[in-house]
């Protein structure tokens, strides 16, 4: 007899639940906010040390007013800090859980013997 619901290929698995909408919801957000090819660049020269909105600007061939308001997102979701020295606001990103996604993303993940699918990997 049916029961109006088809068997899912996950029924019986044990340990399997769906994730609680806020986190899918949280995780839609982050994935939203790195979806811009300008904020990875900059994550990604942060990650590698930290920097003022000029050296920025040049890394990532953005004008310092963009490159200002994508900091200004980035600091709001927590991915960066900003540390105050004279005039100037140098930025950082220590988050490995980003270090780890845009790694992956950028393919730049260590393969299994070591090397690096482009050589350029660096920490």
């Amino acid at each position: 007899m049916l029961t109006g619901r088809l068997p899912l290929v996950h029924d019986g698995i044990p340990g399997f639940a769906m994730p609680h909408p806020d986190d899918v919801r949280r995780a839609a957000d982050s994935m939203r906010l790195l979806a811009d090819p300008t904020r990875i660049k900059i994550l990604w020269a942060l990650l590698h040390g930290e920097e003022s909105v000029a050296c920025l600007a040049e890394l990532v061939g953005a004008a310092p007013t963009a490159v200002s308001q994508h900091l200004a997102k980035l600091r709001l979701a927590g991915l960066v800090e900003g540390r105050r020295e004279g005039t100037f606001i140098y930025y950082s990103a220590g988050n490995e859980r980003v270090r780890a996604l845009l790694t992956e993303a950028l393919g730049l993940a260590p393969a299994r013997d070591g090397s690096h699918a482009n050589g350029t990997f660096a920490r």
